[in-house]
């Protein structure tokens, strides 16, 4: 960070200016430590960019090819069924990547506006500046599954469009304590829980049922449609407890002034919501759901993501294990960017051009077809990281 930041720092500690009053956040000290050091951590650009090069292997269908390739009922087909959603009831590995693409985005946050702060921006100023960025995701996330074959949809099932309004909210209460943004959040999981449970719409008053729950009831006030994979346009809601959780861990991250500080309050909070959740789950008060983004299932996954978080920056940022980290890094520094890429560009278009390039090129060799999707996929995959590289050596980041 250059002197002048650090200058403003200094005079604005002085005068016990910008880091005094309601934003009580974390002393001048750690205030100017953070600039210095340019408001980043490794391990959550890490983060970041694992979650991303998984959506990237996803989007050039490597997780259909290898379940495919498996034979039914061995490890490794146990395994490829890990990179797929549950259908309703339970947990896979793949149905935390979402849970953690918002909870990454709440711990950015904290530091970006402690940043921002510590540089003297007023909060009116910053508070135009997220409204407009959940604009802009809004946006995108509703230009994402804009077409259908040859008609025009509106959606508002999208992660874009969802962490739209988890952002907004997660901002508008981060000058609160952190203890009355922890109980905010838990009670916006209780709030979905009286919905699903007391709303007793006619034809939607199951509340873990798919397609007849309340959540499919305000889809079709809002879309005039429901989502026959079961997702709902309110599980905004619970889910904004994933990114005011980040946002609560990065301010942890920030202002404990030691390491035990910052990853014992993280893993204490990780656990507890775990418990919490497993906990509804098998006393069969309310089942693991993602689909409707249950509030066992918020908790479970929540918590498994402070944990990650937790040991990320031990092992990173303590320890210094830092290794071999820039290829995930690369991709986590254009993480909206590479998202609306595959998501639009791969999906619709690049996919199906690379496989037919492909497999023209290798089927003559006798090949397996198999084997031709999967080299067609590590193809996929090279042109979108090579994207991001690009990006980085020319120092272009796209944000919102």
């Amino acid at each position: 960070m250059d002197k002048s930041t650090t200058a403003k720092l200094d005079a604005a500690s002085a005068k016990g200016g910008v880091m005094s009053g309601p934003m009580d956040l974390l002393d001048k000290t750690r205030a100017k430590e953070v600039i210095k050091k340019g408001g980043r951590l490794l391990s959550l650009d890490f983060y970041r960019g694992l979650v991303m090069v998984l959506l990237m292997l996803e989007s050039t269908g490597m997780y259909e090819h290898w379940l495919d390739m498996s034979e039914e009922g061995s490890l490794p087909n146990s395994l490829a069924s890990q990179f797929t959603h549950v259908p309703w009831h339970g947990l896979h590995f793949w149905d935390f990547i979402q849970p953690a693409f918002m909870f990454i985005a709440g711990t950015a946050l904290a530091f970006s506006l402690t940043k921002r702060t510590a540089m003297g921006r007023p909060w009116k100023e910053q508070a135009v500046h997220a409204i407009k960025r959940s604009w802009w995701l809004f946006f995108w996330g509703v230009l994402d599954y804009a077409v259908r074959g040859d008609h025009l949809s509106f959606e508002l099932w999208d992660v874009l469009t969802q962490l739209s309004f988890t952002l907004l909210l997660a901002f508008l209460i981060f000058r609160w304590k952190i203890g009355h943004q922890l109980l905010f959040s838990l009670g916006l999981l209780v709030l979905t829980e009286c919905l699903y449970r007391f709303a007793n719409v006619p034809g939607f008053d199951q509340p873990f049922t798919d397609q007849q729950n309340f959540g499919n009831y305000v889809d079709l006030l809002l879309m005039n449609k429901i989502n026959p994979g079961g997702w709902v346009a309110i599980n905004c809601i619970p889910t904004a407890a994933h990114t005011i959780w980040g946002a609560v861990a990065g301010k942890w991250l920030i202002d404990r002034a030691t390491v035990k500080g910052k990853i014992g309050n993280i893993a204490m909070l990780g656990i507890a919501a775990l418990a919490a959740g497993y906990a509804l789950d098998l006393l069969n008060i309310t089942p693991i759901i993602k689909r409707i983004a249950t509030s066992s299932f918020t908790l479970v996954t929540g918590g498994w993501c402070l944990l990650a978080l937790a040991f990320l920056y031990y092992w990173i940022d303590v320890l210094q294990h830092q290794r071999y980290l820039r290829f995930f890094t690369i991709v986590g520094m254009n993480s909206i960017f590479i998202y609306l890429f595959f998501e639009i560009v791969v999906s619709r278009w690049l996919r199906e051009y690379v496989e037919v390039i492909v497999t023209g090129v290798l089927s003559p060799t006798g090949m397996a077809h198999m084997a031709t999707m999967v080299f067609a996929a590590l193809a996929i995959f090279a042109i979108e990281w090579y994207l991001c590289y690009w990006l980085y050596r020319k120092k272009i980041f796209f944000k919102v």
